[in-house]
């Protein structure tokens, strides 16, 4: 039987550990000791550590335990010791803004400023890493650049580009820290000339070929080539032009994500239309939206003839957006925190070793999967009885207030909080629309409302979530493969990174342990989107 949180009912399964039992004393020895002592002076000890008697638990406070609807993607415990807390003031979700860090500041009255960037610059390295990351003060960011590489600059001291040298026959920028040089030049508070020079301008980061553009609305967009990947049509990824900086989710417009996501869809289109022979004779300049549309209708009508077979090929979609790397020399996150996303297609089957073939990996997969198999052991449709469970939800608790799990809506997509969060603060955007009589589970489905839909759904995603104070969010696509009809929909999940957890055992095993419960960080959302 498929264990799932969703039940064809269109409720939540929610379990909840409220135990009650007896733990046998099996030690041997006490190790009594004071520990400090009050105002008054009364000694504070650890007598209570060391019981002569067993223990005897009353009832410990609930635990509430809900599969994710996916199962793949394990079980969320929710502590209501924490939990209850927020419940009472969701505006406790939330991570403060970090102060401002200015080492400069706090010794310039101390002496001299060639002495006080001496100092910077000749600090031990954990400490560079952590200042070069932390740092909100543009002048010593300046020093600590010009500490770990080599520059040049005009007549006026402004940075006009990087000097280089001959290695093995390839031209390469002088660094001499690798990671203290990526870690300033992702600091935002760096001025822009150097962010420009250091790793924005086209080519300083490599040769990837640009093969697409998007410059509309002030939105300017480069969309870059990784020729190395193993995926056989192309890896891209879609970053924003030096002339367009965007650092912060604040800095992003309704049109920079139409841009962002014109070109996932202009590739993705035109890698399946070259694949099933209707690719437009279109070179140099982007698709409008109107062939855009009237491409990926062609493309719809040409999966639907029997004379056309295609490989069932599927959308790879992602954004890791943010950065940061700590001074013991740990990278925090995968991507830099200049605004990017990336995609790709990926293929039906791959070769294997022994001259057979074996099929690709696709995260979508795993969710039509599930879908397959609900409607095997439950004789119901998954993602029907998934929304129909979203939009009836009660509280987890089963007590009085927010039932609500929306965030935002729309007549073509659902912003919503996941009943079983996994990375704490996780949303999900789900397509609610129907291409014809079948659920949108692919951007080929996609009409442009419904993309425009998407578009504004994964903005209002990462400005929640920005908005809350995270500052490291991946975000991934579970697409439907093309030309299959299994009743599945597209669904995009947010993932952020918080300070307080990264990773440990408990997630090694797909446990993810909360302290809220997920209608209340539903309610902190909303607060955001006002």
């Amino acid at each position: 039987m498929l264990h799932t949180s969703v039940t064809p009912e269109g409720r939540f399964r929610v379990g909840k550990h409220a135990p009650s039992y007896q733990v046998t004393n099996l030690r041997a020895q006490d190790h009594r000791c004071t520990l400090g002592f009050l105002p008054n002076d009364a000694a504070v000890d650890n007598q209570t550590n060391f019981p002569d008697h067993d223990i005897t638990v009353a009832q410990a406070r609930p635990i509430y335990e809900i599969r994710n609807p996916l199962p793949f993607r394990g079980c969320t415990y929710i502590d209501s010791g924490w939990a209850s807390a927020r419940a009472a003031d969701p505006g406790l979700i939330a991570i403060p803004a970090p102060e401002a860090v200015s080492l400069r500041s706090l010794l310039g009255a101390q002496g001299q400023g060639a002495a006080v960037q001496a100092i910077i610059t000749q600090l031990p390295m954990p400490l560079r890493y952590a200042l070069a990351a932390t740092s909100t003060d543009p002048e010593e960011l300046v020093w600590l650049a010009q500490s770990c590489c080599s520059m040049l600059y005009d007549d006026l001291g402004a940075p006009v580009g990087l000097r280089y040298r001959e290695h093995n026959g390839r031209r390469q920028a002088i660094i001499d820290d690798f990671e203290l040089f990526e870690t300033i030049a992702n600091n935002p508070h760096l001025p822009d000339p150097y962010k420009i020079v250091m790793v924005l301008r086209p080519g300083v980061q490599g040769d990837s070929e640009i093969v697409g553009d998007y410059r509309q609305d002030g939105a300017e967009i480069f969309e870059y080539l990784r020729g190395n990947s193993y995926i056989p049509w192309g890896h891209f990824a879609a970053n924003f032009a030096h002339t367009c900086i965007r650092y912060r989710i604040a800095d992003l417009t309704p049109a920079d994500m139409t841009g962002l996501r014109h070109l996932y869809y202009q590739r993705m289109y035109c890698t399946v239309a070259a694949k099933l022979g209707i690719a437009p004779d279109i070179r140099r300049r982007q698709l409008t939206p109107e062939e855009l549309e009237d491409l990926r209708l062609r493309i719809h009508a040409a999966l639907t003839r029997q004379d056309r077979p295609v490989e069932a090929l599927a959308t790879l979609w992602g954004w890791n957006f943010g950065y940061d790397f700590s001074g013991s020399g740990y990278r925090l996150h995968a991507s830099h925190q200049m605004i990017h996303q990336q995609y790709a297609m990926a293929p039906q089957w791959v070769d294997d070793t022994t001259g057979g073939r074996t099929p690709a990996y696709c995260c979508g997969d795993l969710a039509a999967d599930v879908a397959e198999r609900y409607r095997q052991d439950y004789h119901s449709d998954f993602f029907d009885d998934y929304l129909r469970a979203i939009v009836s939800n009660t509280r987890t608790d089963g007590g009085p207030g927010e039932q609500s799990l929306i965030v935002w809506q729309d007549a073509n997509a659902l912003l919503f909080v996941p009943k079983a969060q996994t990375s704490q603060w996780e949303l999900q955007l789900m397509a609610t629309a129907n291409c014809g009589d079948a659920p949108v589970g692919n951007v080929f489905e996609a009409d442009a409302a419904v993309r425009r839909s998407l578009d504004a759904g994964i903005l209002k995603a990462q400005q929640v979530l920005a908005g809350l104070g995270a500052a490291m969010v991946t975000s991934i696509e579970y697409s439907k493969r093309i030309g299959v009809n299994n009743g599945q929909r597209l669904l995009y999940a947010f993932l952020p990174k918080l300070p307080w957890s990264m990773g440990g055992f408990s997630e090694a095993q797909e446990r993810s342990i909360l302290g809220h419960y997920p209608e209340d960080f539903a309610v902190a959302c909303r607060r955001q989107l006002k």
